[in-house]
């Protein structure tokens, strides 16, 4: 099934509340959000919009290839970042990835955020208590998920079915109150139950 996007950038000069306002009855299931616009904050607007119940998601894409966008975007709750330099065929699978509940980003913010949290140092190694609630199973799925492998790489990894990793994801997605794999792998990295891999790894 098609998915309905709503693009939002360029000229649009109204806030970020009316944005959302104008967004709801058109009920899209990606918005296409640009960062820099005259007189509205694409990060706001994104934190509002993944905020609300049953939200659309949001695939950024920009002109600006700076750490603060990349970061700033994915802890807003967007799912995806792109450049404005991207084919059109790759904008386009990029929309369909982020409409079937997965994420994308550009090689550039990928390589970003494996320089940032190698920066940081290895973090704690005892488990957080905001994972506490997760099985000994969710939390190794997890992992895998944050080393950047596909629910098929991560069945084969661990011998147990796709149906099965995709259940155990949403249930771990459920349980941490995440939208997507973009968040959980952020979570991951923050609490130190991820480390950093290799550049070119798709998220």
């Amino acid at each position: 099934m098609a998915a309905r996007v709503a693009a939002l950038g360029g000229a649009l000069t109204t806030g970020p509340a009316d944005t959302v306002r104008l967004l709801l009855p058109l009920a899209p299931d990606v918005v296409v959000m640009d960062v820099r616009m005259p007189e509205l904050d694409g990060i706001a607007a994104t934190r509002i919009i993944t905020g609300r119940a049953g939200a659309p998601r949001v695939l950024v894409l920009t002109t600006f290839d700076l750490d603060s966008y990349v970061f700033d975007a994915l802890r807003a709750g967007a799912s995806g970042f792109l450049l404005k330099d991207v084919y059109a065929s790759e904008l386009l699978r990029g929309i369909r990835v982020v409409a079937a509940g997965e994420s994308v980003l550009a090689p550039s913010a990928t390589r970003r955020l494996v320089s940032h949290y190698a920066a940081a140092g290895d973090g704690p190694a005892v488990p957080a208590p905001e994972l506490s609630g997760l099985t000994g199973r969710e939390r190794g799925v997890l992992t895998l998920v944050a080393a950047g492998l596909t629910n098929a790489e991560i069945a084969d990894q661990l011998g147990i079915a796709v149906g099965t990793v995709k259940s155990h994801v949403n249930a771990l997605l459920r349980k941490l109150g995440l939208r997507d794999r973009v968040q959980a792998t952020i979570l991951a990295y923050d609490l130190g139950l991820a480390r950093p891999h290799p550049p070119g790894t798709v998220l």
